[in-house]
């Protein structure tokens, strides 16, 4: 090679103008080109007109001083002035202007590209001579345990520097000569089929091959190079691995090792994978890792597999399984599953009847001491003996059955269960489930009367249909509405249909009306039996038996009363007049008309007597202590002979209340049950104040007592109501008592006046002196004894009055 020079001519130009150059020139120039030099290369193109400056030639901002490029200043051309080498530079990048002597570009720049072709100068070079590698048994075929590498300094690209490898020989031959392929574009060497099939059966511990790259392709010349490969055969140490277990959680620094796997071939890479990805790693010894704390209950096992491959990512075999066990610790309590809504049982449900079945989930490991969940019941406490339980609960498949204790319906429970892994022992965790039991309520109560007995109620013979003759009330201790709902009947008592009842379902009263005209002579009376039924069917072991009500009906006869022929009798008649005389004769204003009954009410004395169908009054004594000018009046009771029997005796009651009665028998007034036998039953009348004032005691089958309620009675005469009932009969009597004031031998304080008629003591005494005293006190003593007479006449009771007819 020449030395480099620059061709600088300065040329004398009067006025040159600038013109822009034309686009960049691409020249090439063979390498260790053999022919003469200068050699032109192409002709720049410069100004035509004569122009004084200089042509300047520079490369990348630099002025070529002495360099291989020229420009010949008359032709123009530009001239390479020596061999140039294309592994010293391949490529010039010429830049030429004409300036002028103080640097002023007149022309160009003008960019010339020189391209040095190559040509095939250089040899293949191994990187080394002798290359060593270590091949594992168990490699499969194929694969590139080994890549050789060689070089060419021709340009890339060309067929100068496309290298071939190939194996020249192999040594030993055994078992086969070729056991070894080598690729030819990349000269990576690995075990053929065949040589795969015997490697691990071969005796041979190590191979030589020769091996030759060339250059210049697949064509047959070109220049080449030789290396030594020597291989050994090595054991194979890939081999599988046990199970790994990790504790979760495990608190150690991580990564935390964990296995080694080893491929004992050179030139390997590990690769590994997770399934599921997971928190593993491998490194480039082949150190397994766990990177951070595992967590069962996220994943209790992992598949991990390990490759062994060469620089390309090739595998050299198949891969590893490690299966990495995760195993369990107790971090998780169990947890209850959402309650949803409240659980519905029957009241009456048997003891045994499931409830529920509570179930807890505990995420740790299945099967395992940390997952054995037991259940305890919290709430509601179970009392001492199985006779208090209301639950019960088995503590292994949390089934809660009903106990022994009853149920109420419309009871809402809440049940509280502890739910403890570990089966309950000591370091147990534990979460409470709550379940709310809704006792629901069922048809078993038969509606039932608030009072069993109504009456008896007395109702006029001619009372209209229509007219409301009892209020009954029932009650249902269910709880739902639609088994409160009852019907009302009546059950008997009733044949003609005399009566009806109304009554709405829901309200549990119901209404007995009047629906026929009654009539005395038909029924005298009515005991009627109205039942209550619930309207849907009763369920249940013993829902009670249907409730009745009896209403005792009296129909009172309506009959006009008896009248007599007089106001009032008066009979005179001596103190000294014996028992058994005749005074007078009560007489009917209509002789021929029904026959009657006749009575005394008030004799006191007990000094006179009546004929119950005669009306005679006669003395039933003589009138001991009765004294001249004394009167005495009694009150006659008349009623129709067919009507039931009058009231019981009169007597008379002291208030304040002392130890006194009035007995009352069933049967002595009437003759028609004067031979009949009890039993009798006897019953105050329905008014309050009746029943408040009086009471009746039976005293045996035919005979009641009647006295005094309160401690106190207002003194008068009291019509006081008893019901008697003899067989299918039932009528009432009116008791008349008379309460007064006593005096200490219990005997009533009165007042009595004289007889008219009859003179007193005062008159007598009046005659006496009036036979010894002038006539003008005569006149004096009459109007005396008429003054006094008239104040005693407003004074007397009610005994003085004379005999009237008692309605």
């Amino acid at each position: 090679m020449s030395s480099a020079w620059l061709w600088l001519l300065c040329l004398s130009v009067p006025q040159v103008s600038v013109k822009a150059q034309t686009a960049e020139l691409h020249v090439g120039v063979p390498e260790n080109y053999g022919g003469n030099f200068p050699l032109y290369l192409t002709k720049l193109p410069l100004p035509q007109e004569e122009a004084k400056g200089q042509i300047v030639l520079s490369e990348a901002s630099r002025v070529l001083a002495g360099g291989p490029f020229a420009v010949d200043p008359e032709s123009g051309f530009l001239l390479v002035t020596k061999v140039l080498d294309r592994e010293e530079q391949q490529e010039y990048q010429l830049q030429v202007t004409l300036e002028t002597e103080d640097g002023h570009v007149l022309w160009g720049p003008q960019h010339v590209h020189v391209h040095v072709k190559d040509e095939n100068d250089q040899v293949p070079r191994f990187s080394q001579a002798v290359y060593r590698a270590q091949l594992s048994q168990g490699t499969r075929p194929g694969i590139p345990f080994l890549f050789l590498d060689a070089s060419d300094g021709d340009e890339p690209g060309t067929a100068n520097s496309d290298l071939r490898f190939h194996i020249l020989s192999q040594s030993p031959a055994k078992p086969y000569p070729n056991v070894f392929q080598l690729d030819p574009h990349i000269g990576a060497l690995a075990l053929n089929p065949v040589g795969s099939a015997n490697l691990d059966h071969a005796l041979e511990e190590s191979y030589q091959l020769l091996v030759q790259v060339k250059d210049m392709g697949d064509q047959a010349s070109g220049h080449q190079a030789t290396a030594t490969i020597d291989v050994t055969i090595v054991e194979n140490t890939w081999v599988s691995l046990e199970p790994i277990h990790l504790a979760e959680n495990l608190k150690v620094p991580y990564p935390h090792l964990i296995a080694q796997v080893h491929w004992n071939g050179g030139h390997v890479r590990y690769h590994l994978e997770s399934q599921p990805p997971g928190p593993f790693d491998v490194n480039a010894e082949g150190t397994l890792y766990v990177t951070k704390e595992l967590d069962r209950e996220d994943q209790a096992e992992y598949l991990l597999r390990v490759w062994a491959q060469n620089i390309r990512g090739e595998d050299y075999t198949e891969p590893l399984r490690l299966q990495v066990v995760v195993t369990d610790e107790n971090d998780n309590a169990p947890v209850c599953l959402p309650s949803g809504p409240p659980i519905s049982i029957p009241e009456l449900s048997p003891p045994g009847t499931e409830v529920t079945r509570l179930s807890a989930e505990d995420a740790d490991a299945p099967g395992s001491p940390n997952a054995h969940v037991v259940y305890r019941l919290l709430n509601p406490e179970t009392e001492e003996g199985a006779e208090g339980q209301i639950f019960k609960l088995d503590p292994t498949s949390g089934s809660v059955t009903l106990g022994a204790a009853p149920l109420q319906a419309g009871q809402s429970v809440l049940l509280q269960v502890l739910a403890s892994d570990l089966a309950g022992a000591e370091g147990s965790l534990s979460s409470t489930c709550e379940v709310t039991v809704l006792i629901t309520d069922i048809n078993d109560h038969a509606p039932e009367f608030t009072t069993s007995q109504i009456g008896p109620i007395s109702l006029p013979e001619d009372a209209k249909p229509g007219t409301l003759v009892a209020t009954f009330r029932a009650t249902d201790a269910d709880i739902e509405p639609d088994f409160r709902l009852m019907d009302f009947a009546i059950a008997s008592g009733d044949v003609e249909g005399t009566f009806s009842l109304d009554w709405k379902s829901d309200t549990g009263h119901a209404q007995l009306w009047l629906h026929k005209n009654l009539s005395y002579e038909a029924a005298p009376s009515y005991e009627l039996v109205v039942v209550v039924r619930s309207v849907l069917s009763l369920v249940g072991p013993d829902p009670g038996p249907e409730s009745t009500a009896t209403v005792t009906v009296l129909v009172e006869r309506m009959v006009p009363p008896p009248t007599l022929d007089q106001g009032s009798y008066e009979a005179t008649i001596p103190v000294s007049t014996p028992a058994g005389s005749l005074l007078l004769i009560i007489q009917p204003s209509d002789p021929t008309g029904r026959p009657l009954r006749f009575s005394l009410v008030n004799d006191s004395e007990g000094w006179l007597c009546i004929g119950d169908g005669s009306g005679e009054v006669s003395t039933a004594r003589s009138l001991e202590g009765a004294q001249p000018g004394d009167s005495y009046t009694v009150l006659i009771e008349v009623q129709d002979a067919d009507l039931p029997p009058a009231p019981s005796i009169t007597r008379h009651l002291c208030t304040p209340r002392q130890d006194q009665g009035v007995l009352i028998s069933g049967a002595s007034r009437d003759p028609d049950l004067a031979s009949g036998q009890g039993p009798f039953s006897f019953a105050l009348g329905p008014n309050p104040t009746v029943q408040r004032d009086w009471h009746l005691q039976a005293l045996n089958a035919s005979h009641a007592y009647l006295t005094m309620a309160l401690h106190w009675v207002e003194p008068q005469e009291h019509l006081v109501p008893v019901v008697v009932s003899h067989s299918d009969r039932k009528w009432q009597l009116l008791v008349r008592v008379v309460v007064c004031r006593c005096n200490v031998e219990a005997q009533c304080l009165r007042k009595v006046g004289r007889m008219k008629g009859m003179p007193t003591k005062l008159s007598a005494v009046g005659i006496l002196v009036g036979t010894l005293a002038a006539i003008g006190f005569f006149l004096i003593l009459i109007f005396t004894h008429l003054a006094l007479a008239r104040k005693k006449d407003l004074d007397q009771p009610v005994d003085s009055v004379p005999l009237k007819t008692a309605v």
